[in-house]
This record gives structure tokens, C-alpha cells and sequence, in this order.
């Protein structure tokens, strides 16, 4: 897979991600459903705490790719979903931490919603991954 960067400003690449990306090469594609600060029987963890629901959430996604046989190198799109957008860019240096050593920043979109579908989780984070 080949990723070709489009930014026609530097303001994004400041935050860790790209306006776009052109991806070619690839031969399959995967669509990951919203991860959130779930254990693996499905209840909430953490509640209260943003950065460890956002550790927590990002861990469950890259578990969810490793079963796809992919890595956070893989992902081509993020979807974000907060509950609290400051506390959640307060704490987005675990991005970083997590995707920066793969060396990619997928386009993102990050949306501030009012609840998640299980109460006391404030973050979720959807994907597209490709190989």
C-alpha cells in the first residue's frame, strides 16, 4: 500500500493527521465499528477518566485490527467521537503515542456528541484499514 499525503495547509499535520491521503496498492480493505473503554465482555470501564477511556478504546482498536491481521500503520480514515471535545484534545497525545511510531496520521474528523450508546463512556474512535 502506497499512502500519498494531500495537505494544501500544515495546520493538521501540527495535529496529527492529514486533510487527505491518496492509498493505492491496496488489496483489502477493513471497516472498524466504533471502539470505546469496553472490556471484552462489553462493560464500561474507566468511567470518569478520558485519557484512560481513550487508552482503553485505542487498545480495543488496534486488538480489532490485529484480527483483521493489521496494525494502526493500516489505518486510512478515523471517525472520533467525544463527549467532552477539550478533555478528549487534552489527551490526544496518546494519538500520537500510538500512531507515530507507525509513521502514518490518517485523516480524521473528530465530533463532539452529547452520549454514546452506554452511559459513563466519553470516547469512541471507527476506522478504515487497508492493506
Amino acid at each position: 500500500m502506497q499512502r500519498t499525503a494531500v495537505n494544501p495547509w500544515d495546520w493538521s499535520i501540527k495535529l496529527g493527521y492529514n486533510q487527505a491521503e491518496v492509498i493505492e496498492g491496496t488489496s483489502r480493505q477493513v471497516t472498524v465499528a466504533g471502539q470505546t473503554a469496553v472490556d471484552e465482555h462489553g462493560a464500561p470501564q474507566h468511567t470518569g477518566d478520558m485519557r484512560a477511556q481513550i487508552a482503553l478504546a485505542l487498545d480495543n482498536l488496534e486488538a480489532v485490527l490485529a484480527g483483521a491481521g493489521m496494525t494502526l500503520a493500516n489505518v486510512t480514515k478515523l471517525g472520533v467521537y467525544a463527549t467532552d471535545v477539550d478533555a478528549a484534545m487534552a489527551n490526544f497525545d496518546l494519538m500520537g503515542m500510538r500512531f507515530g511510531p507507525h509513521q502514518v496520521a490518517p485523516p480524521m474528523t473528530l465530533l463532539g456528541v452529547t452520549r454514546l450508546a452506554i452511559p459513563g463512556l466519553m470516547f469512541e474512535i471507527e476506522a478504515v484499514a487497508a492493506d
